[in-house]
C-alpha cells in the first residue's frame, strides 16, 4: 500500500518516501482532496477552495487532477460522475469484471456521456443537468459514425466512484465524455471534456455559455456543438491508435483509420496519395468497405480541388460512387461525401443533392455533411441556401480542419449575389485557411477582375498557373460542376480578360 505524506507548512508532498514534484495549485487541490480523502469531494468545493482567490474555469481543475493522477498513478484519484473526486490512493482496487464477461469494443468509434456534475448551487436543478446530458446522447447518437452507449448504461455511474479506464472497459467503450454546469445569475455555463479510458488522456474540452431563460436554445447548441467536434476528434484519435499497431496485423478498418487523416486535410499531395493507397488495400481485404470507397471518393475530390489531378484521373471513382449510392447506405458521412463527389465531378448535383438530403437527416450535427451540402447548393445555384449551409457549418466546428472550404464556398456565393469586393475578402480567408485550394485562386482572379484590381488579379493568375500550367478557357468550362451559366460567364471573361488562352 502507497504511502502518501502532506506537509501544509513546506508546501510539501512525499510518496513513498519520495518527494513529488507538484506545482502550488496541484498540491492545493491534493492536500484538499487528502484531508478529506473520507468522502467525495464535488468540484464546485474545490474551485471554491484552491481558487477562492478567483473565478476560473472548470478546465483549470481538469488539468490539476490530471497533473496529480500522473504523479500519484491512475488510479489514485477516482471519478464520481455528476458530482467530483475521491482520493483513492492505496484503496483496495475494485474487483474488475472478467475479461470474458466485458462487452467487446466495437469496431468504430465508441463512447459514453457519463452524468454531468451539477454546479449551480442548487440541488433541484439535478432534473435539468441530466436533460442537458440526454440531449447530448441522442444528438451523438443520430449519427452512425461512432458507437454510443445509452443513458439508461451511462447513469447507473451516477454518484459513485468510478475510475475511467474501469467504465471503459464495464461499458466497452474508447471514449467517455464528461462535463459539469454552473451557473451565476442568468447565466449557464456547460463545460465539457473527451477522455481516453485507457490512458485518462484528455483529447479535448469546451464550454457553452448562455442565458438560462433560453435554455432549450442552449442545450441544444451544445449538443450540436458536441456532436459536431467529436467526429473529426474521434476519427483523428482513432488513427493515431490504428498507427501504433504494427503493420503486418492491420485490418481494413485500421487502414481506414490510418488513412483518414491523410485524406480529410488536403494539403499535401503525397500524404492524400499515401492515404489513398491504404485505402486501396482496405478494398483488397474487404470489397464491400462501404465507407472505405467513401474516402477513395473524398480523395479524389481533393486531388482535384487542388489541381494536383486532371479532371479526366480524378473521375476514376465515379463508378465506384454510383456503387455505394446504390446500395443504400445509412452511414450521414458516407452519404455526405459520395453524394458530393457525385454533383461535383460525376456531372449529376440533383442526385448529389438527393444523397446529401439524406445524410443531413441521418446527422443533423456533421460539419463535413453540412459542409459540403452548402458546396452542392452552390453547384445548383441556390446561393442564399448555400450561404446558410456553410456558415452554419463554420459556426457549429470553427476550428476544423477543412474550414478553409467552407468559408471558400460562402465566398462562391457571395461573388454570385454580386459583391465581389466581399466575396474577395472571404476568399483570401480561405486561402489562409486551406492554401491548397484551387477554387480559391479562380474566385479571387474573377473579383479582381470585377473590381478592377489588375495587380492583385496577376498575383492570383501567377499562383493559378503554377498549379495548372495548361489552363485556359476551354478547360474551366469543361470541369466547372456549376449549372447557373452566370458564373460561367463571369469567370471566362475574367480568365479572358487577363490572357488565359481559348
Amino acid at each position: 500500500m502507497s504511502d502518501l505524506t502532506i506537509m501544509p507548512d513546506q508546501r510539501l508532498a512525499r510518496l513513498d518516501g519520495a518527494d513529488l514534484p507538484l506545482g502550488a495549485r496541484a498540491f492545493d487541490v491534493l492536500a484538499y482532496l487528502h484531508d478529506h480523502a473520507d468522502r467525495v469531494v464535488t468540484k464546485e468545493e474545490l474551485l471554491d477552495h484552491v481558487w477562492a482567490d478567483r473565478m476560473v474555469e472548470e478546465g483549470n481543475l481538469t488539468v490539476q487532477i490530471s497533473a496529480l493522477r500522473k504523479a500519484l498513478g491512475r488510479r489514485a484519484i477516482s471519478t464520481v460522475p455528476g458530482v467530483g473526486y475521491r482520493l483513492t490512493l492505496g484503496a483496495t482496487p475494485a474487483q474488475e469484471t472478467p475479461a470474458n464477461l466485458r462487452p467487446p469494443v466495437p469496431d468504430k468509434p465508441s463512447l459514453a456521456v457519463l452524468p454531468f456534475a451539477n454546479l449551480t448551487g442548487d440541488p433541484g436543478r439535478d432534473y435539468l443537468v441530466d436533460g442537458i446530458v440526454n440531449e447530448v446522447i441522442a444528438a451523438l447518437s443520430r449519427g452512425s459514425a461512432f458507437f454510443v452507449i445509452s443513458s439508461t448504461s451511462s447513469f447507473t455511474y451516477k454518484g459513485r466512484t468510478v475510475d475511467v479506464a474501469d467504465v471503459g472497459r464495464e461499458l466497452g467503450v474508447r471514449y467517455l465524455l464528461e462535463g459539469s454546469i454552473q451557473q451565476a445569475g442568468d447565466q449557464m455555463r456547460i463545460s465539457t471534456q473527451l477522455v481516453e479510458t485507457e490512458t485518462g488522456h484528455t483529447i479535448w474540452h469546451d464550454r457553452f455559455a448562455g442565458s438560462v431563460t433560453d435554455i432549450f436554445e442552449l442545450q441544444d447548441r451544445t449538443a450540436e456543438a458536441v456532436a459536431a467536434v467529436l467526429e473529426p476528434k474521434l476519427i483523428y484519435a482513432e488513427a493515431a491508435r490504428a498507427r501504433k499497431k504494427p503493420t503486418e496485423s492491420l485490418a481494413a478498418y485500421d487502414l481506414c483509420l490510418r488513412a483518414a487523416p491523410m485524406v480529410y486535410i488536403q494539403n499535401v499531395r503525397e500524404h492524400l496519395e499515401e492515404g489513398l493507397a491504404l485505402l486501396n488495400q482496405a478494398l483488397e481485404l474487404d470489397p464491400d468497405y462501404t465507407f472505405a470507397k467513401a474516402l477513395i471518393c473524398l480523395a479524389h475530390t481533393g486531388a482535384f480541388a487542388t489541381r494536383w489531378w486532371p479532371i479526366e484521373k480524378a473521375q476514376a471513382a465515379v463508378p465506384l460512387a454510383r456503387e455505394v449510392l446504390d446500395s443504400r447506405p445509412d452511414d450521414a458521412l458516407t452519404l455526405g461525401i459520395v453524394g458530393h463527389y457525385i454533383a461535383y465531378l460525376g456531372g449529376d448535383p440533383q442526385r448529389g443533392m438527393t444523397a446529401m438530403t439524406q445524410a443531413s437527416r441521418l446527422n443533423p450535427n456533421s460539419f463535413t455533411v453540412a459542409m459540403l451540402k452548402g458546396w452542392v447548393h452552390n453547384y445548383l445555384g441556390e446561393f442564399d441556401t448555400a450561404i446558410e449551409q456553410l456558415n452554419r457549418a463554420r459556426r457549429i466546428s470553427p476550428l476544423d480542419p477543412q474550414i478553409g472550404v467552407a468559408t471558400c464556398g460562402v465566398a462562391q456565393a457571395t461573388l454570385m449575389q454580386g459583391d465581389p469586393a466581399g466575396a474577395a475578402a472571404l476568399y483570401e480567408q480561405s486561402l489562409t485557411e486551406y492554401p491548397e485550394f484551387a477554387s480559391s485562386f479562380l474566385g479571387l482572379i474573377c473579383c479582381y477582375w470585377e473590381i478592377g484590381d489588375r495587380a492583385r488579379a496577376g498575383v492570383m493568375v501567377d499562383k493559378l498557373r503554377a498549379k495548372v500550367p495548361d489552363m485556359s478557357v476551354s478547360m474551366f468550362q469543361r470541369t466547372r460542376p456549376f449549372i447557373d451559366a452566370r458564373y460561367s460567364e463571369r469567370m471566362c471573361a475574367a480568365l479572358r480578360g487577363l490572357g488565359f488562352p481559348e
